[in-house]
C-alpha cells in the first residue's frame, strides 16, 4: 500500500533520482519531471498528493509555475519549494502563492522527509474537512418560525457579517452548534472549514484538540489550525482547565499560538466562537473560568432558548428530522398523527432539540408500520427521560433504603451525563467524587459511560 503520490520537479537528474529512491523506500509512488512543461502534464493527470518543486528551471521558473497552479481555481495539493539560491523574499512570495514550505539545497534528506510527512498530514486534514462539509448533519439554518427563533436567526445573520468572537449560551442540546454553523455559513469565511471542538476528559487531550501537538517530529494539527481561514466552535468553554484557558486567551490576544511541544508560532486566522450550558457568571466567580477569557469571548453574546420556550416549533423540527433520517439513514417514512405531534408539543423536553432528534430516530427504528400514534410517542418519551422526577417520591419511600438510593443515584448520574455530553470527569467534579470511584459506581449502577449522550 502506497503512502501517497509525489511529483518531483527538478532539472538536475541526480537530485531527481536521489529523492525518488528515498521516497520510494518510504512506500511513496513517485513521478518525476525535468522542467515546467513536463510538470504541467503530470499535474493535469491528477492523483498527485504532493509536489516537490525546484525554483530554477530551464523553461518556466518554479515560482511562476506555482502562481499558475494557484490561479487556476486555487491550490489544494501541497507544494514544497526547493532552491539552492533562495532568499527570504523568494520564500515569502512562494508562501503567499500557497506553497506549503520552502527548503534549501543541498537538501537534507532527514529534513525533507519530515517536511513531506507534515505536508501529507496537512493534505489529509484538508480532505477530511471537505468530507465533513459535504456530510454536515446539522442544518445550517435554524428550524422554527416562532418569534424567539426568528429574532435569534436575525441576530445570528447580523453577527455573521462582523468577524468578532461570539459567545453562545443555552441549555445542553438547545442548538448551539446549529447557530454557530448558521453564523459561519453567512460569513465571509463560509468557503473555509467549520471546526467544532467538544470537551474532553483530560486537560492534556483538550489542549491538543485545540492547539495540536509536536512530538518526535510528528505533528498533529489542532482545531485552531484545521479551521484556518474559517471558524471554530469551542463547546463547553467553562470545562477547560485554567492552563488551557490561559493559552486560548493568549492566542486570541496575540493572534498566534504554539502547538503543544512546538516552538514555531502559527498565525491564528479563524473566527472563535464559544458555547456553554453553564452559568458563566458563576463559573467566573468560582474561579473555574478566567474572567479575562470570558470578557474576551463575550463580545457578541447570543442566548439560545430552551425548546420548552418555543414549543410551537416542535412540529417543524419533527418533520425536519423525519425527512433527514429517511433521506440520510434510509429509515422507513412514517407519518406523525396530529395527536402524536400534540403529545410531542406538550412535552417539557429537558434534553431540548437533541432529545427531540433522538426520539424521532427511535420511533422510526423501533416501529415500522402505520402512522405514529400518541401512544407510541408517550412510550418513547418515557424511555428517554433521565430526569430525577421520573422516580415518584411515594414509590421511592416504599422501597428499601439501599434500593431507593441506587434509583436516585442512577437517575442523578444519568441526568448529569446527559447535561455534560458523557464527560465523566466533569460529572465527577459536579458530584464531588473521585473519578476512579465514579467509574466503579457507574458500573455497579449499570450505567455505561461510553454510551452516546450527545
Amino acid at each position: 500500500m502506497t503512502t501517497g503520490h509525489v511529483l518531483v520537479v527538478d532539472d538536475e537528474p541526480d537530485i531527481r533520482r536521489l529523492i525518488q529512491e528515498i521516497l520510494e523506500d518510504e512506500n511513496f509512488t513517485v513521478s518525476t519531471a525535468e522542467n515546467a512543461e513536463q510538470a504541467r502534464q503530470s499535474f493535469k493527470q491528477g492523483n498527485i498528493d504532493l509536489v516537490l518543486l525546484d525554483i530554477w528551471m530551464p523553461d518556466t521558473d518554479g515560482i511562476s509555475l506555482l502562481k499558475e497552479w494557484s490561479d487556476n481555481g486555487g491550490l489544494t495539493t501541497p507544494v514544497i519549494m526547493m532552491s539552492g539560491h533562495g532568499n527570504i523574499e523568494t520564500a515569502v512570495e512562494a508562501t503567499r502563492l500557497g506553497a506549503y514550505d520552502f527548503i534549501e539545497k543541498p537538501v537534507s534528506m532527514g529534513k525533507l522527509m519530515i517536511t513531506v510527512e507534515r505536508a501529507m498530514e496537512s493534505r489529509k486534514l484538508l480532505e477530511e474537512n471537505i468530507r465533513l462539509k459535504q456530510h454536515l448533519e446539522d442544518t445550517v439554518d435554524f428550524i422554527g418560525k416562532s418569534t424567539v427563533i426568528e429574532k435569534l436567526r436575525q441576530e445570528a445573520e447580523q453577527v455573521a457579517s462582523h468577524d468578532t468572537p461570539v459567545l453562545l449560551t443555552g441549555e445542553a442540546g438547545s442548538g448551539n452548534s446549529a447557530i454557530a454553523r448558521l453564523i459561519h455559513q453567512n460569513s465571509m469565511r463560509k468557503q473555509d472549514p467549520f471546526i467544532e471542538i467538544s470537551p474532553t476528559a483530560s486537560s492534556e487531550d483538550a489542549a491538543v484538540k485545540i492547539f495540536g501537538s509536536e512530538k518526535n517530529g510528528r505533528i498533529v494539527a489542532g482545531g485552531l489550525e484545521q479551521a484556518q481561514g474559517g471558524s471554530v466552535l469551542l463547546d463547553e468553554i467553562a470545562t477547560l482547565d485554567l492552563d488551557t484557558q490561559q493559552q486560548l486567551l493568549t492566542a486570541m490576544d496575540k493572534q498566534q499560538f504554539l502547538r503543544i511541544g512546538g516552538k514555531s508560532p502559527i498565525p491564528l486566522n479563524a473566527r472563535v466562537m464559544a458555547a456553554s450550558s453553564h452559568d458563566l457568571h458563576q463559573a467566573v466567580e468560582q474561579g473555574r473560568l478566567l474572567s479575562e477569557l470570558y470578557y474576551r469571548l463575550n463580545v457578541v453574546p447570543l442566548h439560545i432558548p430552551a425548546l420548552r420556550d418555543h414549543r410551537e416549533d416542535v412540529p417543524d423540527l419533527v418533520h425536519y428530522y423525519l425527512d433527514w433520517f429517511v433521506e440520510n439513514e434510509h429509515l422507513k417514512y412514517r407519518k406523525f398523527t396530529i395527536s402524536a405531534l400534540n403529545e410531542l408539543r406538550n412535552y417539557s423536553w429537558p434534553g431540548n432539540v437533541r432529545e427531540l432528534k433522538n426520539v424521532v430516530q427511535r420511533l422510526l427504528i423501533l416501529n415500522s408500520e402505520g402512522d405514529i400514534s400518541d401512544e407510541e410517542v408517550r412510550h418513547s418519551l418515557q424511555s428517554s427521560e433521565v430526569v430525577i422526577d421520573s422516580v415518584l417520591p411515594e414509590t421511592l419511600f416504599n422501597k428499601p433504603l439501599r434500593h431507593a438510593r441506587d434509583l436516585f443515584e442512577k437517575a442523578y448520574f444519568e441526568h448529569h451525563l446527559q447535561q455534560l455530553h458523557g464527560n465523566v470527569s466533569e460529572v465527577a467534579k459536579v458530584a464531588e467524587v473521585e473519578r476512579t470511584h465514579l467509574y466503579r459506581k457507574l458500573k455497579n449502577l449499570g450505567i455505561n459511560p461510553k454510551q452516546s449522550y450527545d
